[in-house]
């Protein structure tokens, strides 16, 4: 669903959708949409003169990552209300130059308007946590024999030592 500009000029668009996993591509291959993702809400334009758009809703959707720990599926559910906000590209995008505090937390975008997928894409990414687990108690795996100390324990003992240092263990 596209949210041209010249729409919003004239009254707000609800949405309501329901997206099927692999609807929105994600751009990481260790996260995947796992159900379907339901959103709703509304985008409107806020500022006529500025053409800033704000998308308001609710999102749901179960994703899921490969844990970080032990590499098995681990499930990331959203369920969530959002508020972004977007502005057009001035002239001298990509250009280094001061910001105020208001834009940081702002989107930007190209051409007439603002696609919702891309809107739902930024929210989740947002959203998930920067350590995907599958449990708060993953064992991870084995630094040596790469075994999965979560579903079974190996003999290996603790990080080998480095024989760089073991002159050191001499002294007194």
């Amino acid at each position: 669903m596209f949210f041209h500009i010249r729409e919003l000029e004239l009254r707000a668009r609800t949405f309501d959708v329901t997206l099927e996993p692999g609807v929105i591509e994600f751009l990481d291959p260790k996260l995947r949409q796992a159900g379907p993702m339901k959103a709703s809400g509304v985008a409107e334009l806020v500022i006529d003169l500025l053409g800033e758009i704000r998308v308001k809703g609710h999102v749901k959707v179960l994703m899921e990552a490969d844990c970080d720990r032990c590499l098995e599926p681990a499930a990331c559910p959203v369920d969530a209300d959002f508020e972004l906000y977007y502005r057009p590209v001035a002239e001298g995008y990509g250009e280094e130059k001061a910001i105020d505090e208001g834009e940081a937390e702002m989107g930007f975008y190209e051409g007439d308007g603002v696609e919702l997928n891309d809107v739902l894409r930024e929210f989740v990414l947002l959203t998930l946590p920067m350590q995907r687990v599958c449990r708060e108690d993953c064992k991870g795996i084995c630094p040596v024999c790469g075994q999965n100390r979560n579903q079974k324990e190996c003999a290996c003992h603790g990080a080998s030592a480095d024989d760089r240092w073991a002159a050191l263990k001499h002294l007194n």
